[in-house]
């Protein structure tokens, strides 16, 4: 990512929500500012490639990643949870959909995708339930000095969404916030992860090697996999005590209309739920 550019990898999942409203009419995910904070040009340019089959699947699980955090949060509210932290918020548009009231929403990005974010809400005069801003860069800065500072309650509890960051980060920075989130009382995280190439099939790993190619000739390559059962380990040497793991067969099954009998689909995209209460 360049330092006053916006991530591509955050346009590219903006691009993904806004095509998600036309082509399979949000099916799936309903957002109805994902095409406006995207912009006309680029959302007319979203579904022109979303007319290629070969985008949909990977269209869906985006929608299903956002639709699975957004459920876990409203469950959470349960637990007295009143502030969420979307962690590289990119696009995202929750805070101006949020149905909560008394939830406060921080999110916290790079400087860079941060800046032509607050540009995109003001010229579409967006500036109705914003949420705090927090701009950090999550290889340098320490998170919880940063939030702390724009009013997050360390000692309440908190949600965390944190999409389309994990695998673009060194893992030890993956795990300094797991660890960071871990030790606050009553807290939970929902993250998405992919699995080594490794537990790909022969028929299927070329094209999971192809995908990671193309985010690394684009300057943003994907630094870290995880195992699903060794992650789960870690995860709750960590403190978690709360897991819930969907791979590619629980997603379709949840999400997607597969039936509860059908067989493993093997590896592919998570998105996870941890918490330590």
């Amino acid at each position: 990512m360049q330092a006053s550019e916006p991530s591509r990898t955050a346009m590219a999942a903006a691009a993904h929500r806004a095509a998600h409203q036309s082509v399979d009419g949000g099916a799936i995910f309903s957002d109805p500012y994902a095409r406006r904070i995207l912009g006309e040009e680029a959302a007319a340019e979203a579904d022109r490639k979303a007319q290629d089959p070969a985008t949909r699947s990977f269209r869906l699980v985006m929608a299903a990643r956002s639709r699975y955090a957004e459920d876990c949060l409203a469950r959470s509210l349960a637990r007295g949870v009143a502030q969420a932290v979307i962690l590289g918020a990119g696009l995202d548009t929750f805070a101006l959909r949020n149905p909560h009231p008394g939830l406060t929403v921080f999110e916290v990005d790079h400087p860079a995708t941060q800046g032509w974010k607050q540009m995109r809400l003001r010229e579409e005069g967006l500036k109705h339930s914003l949420p705090i801003f927090v701009p950090v860069d999550f290889e340098r800065e320490d998170l919880k000095t940063r939030l702390v500072a724009s009013g997050f309650k360390p000692e309440a509890p908190a949600f965390f969404i944190w999409l389309g960051v994990v695998p673009y980060l060194r893992e030890a920075s993956v795990f300094a916030l797991l660890g960071f989130v871990a030790d606050l009382p009553g807290a939970s995280i929902v993250f998405d992860y992919g699995e080594p190439l490794e537990n790909y099939p022969p028929e299927r790993r070329a094209r999971a090697a192809e995908m990671g190619a193309r985010t690394a000739a684009a300057g943003e390559p994907w630094l870290t996999r995880f195992d699903p059962a060794e992650l789960a380990g870690r995860l709750r040497a960590l403190g978690f005590t709360s897991l819930e793991d969907l791979g590619p067969t629980e997603m379709a099954k949840r999400f997607f209309g597969l039936p509860q009998n059908a067989p493993d689909r093997g590896a592919g995209p998570h998105v996870i739920c941890a918490g330590n209460f």
